[in-house]
């Protein structure tokens, strides 16, 4: 069975401004979205799923959806608020939506096959997508019917922004290959020589810039579904009240390590992740892309 790839877009990224997954990038009107979807094609992914927001389905489908339609099946999956175990709503006053891994739970009727998680507004690289085809063409529960799992891992250095403070989960990996712990750290920027993370401005805690990060590139099974719906309601019951807290997929991933319920195959990559995080970025960007398609690794227009 060949794998599906899971695009996280219900997000409208409130530091940018506006649907920038549908910003161009590349010469012939590329987004981020469009490179992450050849890469992932060409690696042998043949299903796209989108998970989105019904208020902007209709945009969505029109400027998006639509040009995938005839390379891949593709399906929606919808975030919503009020999608929460029975008894419970939404308190007055939430706008933000749950979390990534609330995002994830939201594909729990449209996934079937092992699946690639990815943000729409990122660039991975195909290096990324072809290791994670490989390791969801056959994966098998390991003894104790842990759930293999795996994560494409970047170099630190090779994902912040010349225009701000970004958030990333630095991860300890096991000799074996295995991921141990990720930690968030919310305030990283480069420094000569290395790399700061900001969070405590009077006692920044200084890194080398080659540690290992989690970018939200997952390889995942359709039974961690069923893992995440056991798991939600003692999540909101820790935080409904908290109008802004948000249920992360690192965070769920971290947890089941712990308790021994999964193994995380981390495969490095030596490929720059390339994401829009400010509006500034976006020049960046699509110079790093032009840079690609005149070394060969992409064509000129996507669509061709």
């Amino acid at each position: 069975m060949n794998p599906t790839l899971l695009i996280l877009a219900a997000g409208m990224g409130s530091r940018y401004g506006g649907m920038k997954q549908a910003d161009p990038v590349g010469p012939a009107g590329e987004t981020l979205m469009d490179y992450a979807v050849f890469d992932a094609l060409r690696a042998g992914f043949d299903r796209v799923v989108f998970v989105i927001r019904r208020d902007f389905e209709p945009e969505f489908r029109a400027r998006i959806g639509r040009k995938y339609e005839g390379r891949a099946a593709v399906e929606y999956a919808f975030q919503a608020l009020d999608d929460l175990p029975p008894g419970l709503a939404a308190p007055s006053g939430r706008a933000k939506p749950w979390g990534t891994a609330h995002a994830v739970l939201a594909a729990r009727g449209v996934v079937q096959a092992p699946f690639a998680m990815i943000n729409a507004d990122d660039f991975y690289g195909r290096e990324a997508f072809a290791g994670l085809a490989a390791f969801l063409r056959e994966p098998v529960l390991h003894p104790g019917g842990r759930l293999p799992l795996a994560m494409a891992g970047y170099r630190l250095n090779q994902t912040l922004s010349d225009h701000g403070t970004v958030a990333r989960g630095v991860c300890r990996v096991s000799p074996q290959g295995l991921l141990q712990t990720v930690t968030e750290m919310t305030r990283l920027a480069p420094v000569p020589g290395g790399v700061e993370n900001r969070e405590n401005e009077s006692a920044p805690v200084r890194l080398t810039g080659r540690e290992t990060v989690s970018m939200n590139i997952w390889g995942f099974v359709p039974p961690l579904m069923a893992v995440l719906e056991e798991r939600f309601p003692a999540w909101l019951a820790a935080n409904l009240a908290n109008l802004k807290a948000e249920w992360y997929i690192p965070t769920v991933v971290n947890e089941l390590i712990q308790e021994g319920r999964a193994d995380v195959r981390v495969l490095p990559t030596e490929s720059r992740w390339f994401g829009i995080t400010y509006r500034e970025d976006r020049p960046r960007v699509a110079a790093a892309i032009q840079r690609l398609i005149e070394a060969g690794v992409y064509p000129a227009n996507l669509r061709c």
